[in-house]
C-alpha cells in the first residue's frame, strides 16, 4: 500500500492488515517508526540475497542469476519508493555496502571476461539496477527465476542478434 500511495493512512494499512489501527500504532508509535520498519525489512531480504548469492566465490553466471532472482523477489515482496533509501543516513549507508560488494562482484565479472571491459565507471551497476527494476515489474507473469533468466541474459548478450 505504500509502494502504490506514500500518503497512505495508517488507517488504512490497518484496515488491510485486519486490525484495528491502535494495534499499529501499539507497534509502531509514529508513520516513520512503521517506515523505517519497511525499510529495515527490506535491507535485510536484501543483504540476504547479497550474502546468498555468493557473490566473491560462486562462479559469476552462477552468483549473478542468484543475486537477479533474489532481487527480482524482493522488489516484488518490498515494492517501496526508494528515494528516502538514497536520502536518509543510516538506511544509505546500509545499501552503499550491498552496492560496493555488487560493484566488486561486477569487476571480478569484467577480469573474467564476461563483461565487456572499458566500460564507464558505474555503467555495469546501473545498467544491472535497470534490467532488474525491469525484470521485477515488467514482467509479472514470469516467477523470479523466469524473471532472472531474461535478466541475466539481457544482462549479459544484450538485445543484438548477434
Amino acid at each position: 500500500m505504500l509502494a502504490d500511495d506514500p500518503a497512505v493512512s495508517i488507517a488504512a494499512i490497518a484496515a488491510e492488515a485486519g486490525v484495528d489501527r491502535r494495534t499499529v500504532y501499539r507497534r509502531f508509535a509514529t508513520r516513520e517508526a512503521l517506515l523505517d520498519a519497511v525499510y529495515a525489512a527490506r535491507l535485510d531480504a536484501l543483504e540476504r540475497v547479497v550474502a546468498e548469492a555468493r557473490l566473491r566465490e560462486a562462479p559469476v553466471t552462477v552468483a549473478l542469476h542468484r543475486y537477479m532472482e533474489g532481487v527480482i523477489a524482493v522488489n516484488r515482496a518490498w515494492p517501496v519508493e526508494l528515494t528516502r533509501m538514497r536520502a536518509e543516513e543510516s538506511i544509505r549507508a546500509r545499501r552503499n555496502v550491498l552496492i560496493t560488494e555488487v560493484d566488486d562482484f561486477l569487476r571480478r565479472a569484467a577480469d573474467e571476461g564476461l563483461l565487456r571491459p572499458g566500460l564507464p565507471d558505474g555503467w555495469a551497476g546501473g545498467l544491472l539496477r535497470q534490467v532488474m527494476h525491469l525484470a521485477s515489474h515488467g514482467l509479472p507473469a514470469l516467477t523470479p527465476a523466469q524473471a532472472a533468466d531474461t535478466a541475466v541474459d539481457t544482462f549479459l548478450r544484450g538485445l543484438g542478434a548477434h
